[in-house]
């Protein structure tokens, strides 16, 4: 007896798989995605180096974007990157704290009496004023400094910048506090202090 070809059940399970649903993508764990840069971190160099030497940082993004900030204007020139320090951290914060209320731009420290470095910002009322805002306005002071001289331009400031990039000054720890009567104020200190009179930066 010649037995008949099973071509139909075949054909069934064939359109059966056909006709199942897609298995839907896998999803990647939520800690998958921790590592990967912020929208800010435009330069992988100055982002990796950063994020090595900013232990903790993830209790507040500000401060790997404040550290991000002036490793990119250190690479620029080609100065090794700072660390972050959760106790500069903390003296910027309690010098933050005191000027809350008036969002003075003042020094914690008297005239000449530097026991860190120090660069305060002041962001008026109705901006958010983010990390970026003072690195890049320290920063900006880079065209009125004179390498050759060393010195700022005539009736120009140059000293946040020269700070920034002090070739000795391994560490930094910043603060961000919004006003009473609004703006931001921002302060951040270094260790080893630079501007040392006489000194270059680099």
């Amino acid at each position: 007896m010649k037995k008949k070809p099973l071509v139909a059940p075949l054909l069934l399970c064939c359109s059966l798989l056909c006709l199942a649903p897609a298995a839907a993508p896998r999803r990647l764990p939520l800690h998958a995605h921790a590592h990967l840069p912020p929208p800010y971190a435009r330069n992988a160099t100055a982002y990796a180096a950063s994020a090595a030497l900013c232990p903790g940082c993830e209790a507040w993004a500000d401060a790997l974007e404040f550290l991000y900030y002036h490793n990119l204007v250190r690479l620029a020139s080609l100065e090794p990157p700072l660390a972050w320090s959760p106790r500069l951290a903390s003296y910027a914060r309690w010098w933050a704290a005191q000027r809350r209320g008036d969002c003075a731009l003042r020094h914690s420290f008297p005239d000449g009496q530097f026991a860190l470095g120090e660069n305060v910002f002041w962001g008026g009322p109705g901006g958010a004023w983010r990390p970026r805002d003072a690195v890049s306005d320290w920063a900006a002071e880079g065209t009125d400094y004179s390498y050759a001289d060393n010195a700022c331009a005539p009736g120009r400031e140059c000293g946040h910048y020269t700070q920034i990039v002090w070739r000795r000054t391994t560490a930094v720890g910043c603060a961000r506090v919004a006003c009473d009567g609004g703006g931001v104020f921002i302060t951040c200190n270094y260790y080893p202090p630079g501007n040392v009179v006489g000194e270059r930066p680099y």
